[in-house]
């Protein structure tokens, strides 16, 4: 047998309750005053919530594209996940080849046969976006360029991009490498949440290497203070691309503008993403991850109920200020018999908001109900046909 159930939110700061109804009011109103979205000249974008994943913004989002320097991104998170995983060190030492130090296109001006620090290559990489300095990274940590390509494929898979496909580390041009606004938004989410010490480098507007000082090519690092990355690209065929990331008031958003006609044009597209998420949308956290969203009764275990829950914290991106109007509901199931184990599903939850169906998340078991001894399941057995009858 199921049950529903409402459940309340957490409002903060608590208020008057006529604090309450002008602010229910009010935050009414400005959710019915959100606009279209800007029109933005590329040949495909996408504005997402980093906490959430949910897309405010997007056109041809998934549509491949050649992803010129955004591929390095990719690189990049390969390389802090060997770091995470302590396969690489920020002090190897990384011996340039040939192949690296030929590099054409944009370099960090390394060496043939020099040996240079993981550290200095990452942020030639990332600041200056030295192909020289990609290709000297993929090497030494795959061998060679195309054996790091399969690992990129893979971590690709990984993350669920799927229009995504790399033939190099660096994005120079090749007909078959290709990518998508959205796999490069889910990319740059994971590369913030997974490695954020690794992201930190993204904000950094300089690197002097050999005596050659190099500025990063994100004008909105000079531009908006709230901006933190990530990336552009450019070649012919790619046109002008920027992946770009900023936090204000604890809400981060990923933008992507693939194939615009210029820097000054990647940069002012980007920014009308940025400002419509954080003008119009915030960040609203639910529930936390574990906790205790409802009770129910369990038969034969070792307890007599068990604690429901969400697998990991509930994050929402909803119009500025209209979580007073946001609705829960549970469908939970009340027929449990033990043993019951955790994290198994055990209802549903319902969020709505105005009447329209927000999201459906599963409700776990928090912890695990062992099954009882003989004679309690015997009791029980006895309790529940009587109940039965009536």
């Amino acid at each position: 047998m199921k049950t529903t159930q409402m459940l309340t939110f957490r409002h903060a700061p608590l208020v008057a309750l006529l604090g309450v109804m002008l602010a229910l009011l009010s935050t009414t109103t400005n959710a019915q005053m959100i606009p279209s979205a800007p029109n933005v000249e590329a040949r495909g974008y996408i504005l997402m919530d980093a906490a959430s994943g949910q897309i405010l913004v997007e056109h041809n989002a998934h549509e491949p594209l050649p992803p010129a320097s955004l591929t390095k991104i990719m690189t990049d998170y390969i390389v802090a996940r060997e770091l995470h995983q302590e396969n690489l060190a920020l002090d190897d030492k990384v011996t340039v080849s040939v192949n690296a130090w030929r590099m054409g296109g944009s370099k960090m001006f390394i060496r043939e046969g020099t040996q240079v620090d993981v550290e200095d290559l990452l942020r030639g990489l990332v600041i200056q976006s030295g192909n020289d300095a990609t290709v000297a990274l993929a090497e030494h940590i795959a061998g060679g360029e195309d054996a790091f390509a399969e690992m990129m494929n893979q971590q690709a898979q990984t993350l669920g991009m799927k229009n995504s496909y790399f033939v190099n580390a660096t994005g120079w041009p090749d007909e078959r490498q290709v990518t998508t606004a959205y796999d490069m938004a889910v990319l740059a989410r994971a590369l913030i949440r997974d490695f954020p010490e690794n992201y930190a480098l993204y904000r950094e507007k300089s690197f002097t290497y050999n005596n050659i000082t190099q500025q990063n090519r994100n004008l909105l690092l000079w531009r908006d203070p709230s901006v933190d990355g990530m990336k552009t690209g450019h070649t012919e065929a790619a046109g002008y691309c920027l992946v770009a990331s900023a936090e204000r008031e604890g809400m981060r958003l990923i933008s992507v503008v693939m194939g615009t006609d210029s820097e000054q044009a990647r940069a002012r597209e980007s920014q009308k993403l940025l400002n419509y998420g954080f003008r119009f949308f915030e960040s609203y956290q639910a529930y936390g991850a574990g906790e205790t969203l409802t009770t129910t009764r369990v038969w034969m275990g070792t307890e007599s109920e068990v604690a429901l829950g969400l697998d990991g914290r509930l994050m929402m991106t909803i119009p500025r200020g209209s979580h007073e109007t946001l609705n829960a509901e549970m469908t939970v199931n009340n027929d449990l018999r033990a043993p019951i184990e955790q994290g198994q599903r055990l209802g549903t939850l319902t969020i709505s908001q105005n009447g329209e169906v927000l999201l459906e998340k599963p409700l776990v078991a928090l912890t695990s109900v062992e099954e009882a001894g003989f004679f309690k399941r015997l009791w029980h057995h006895v309790v529940m046909f009587f109940s039965n009858l009536f």
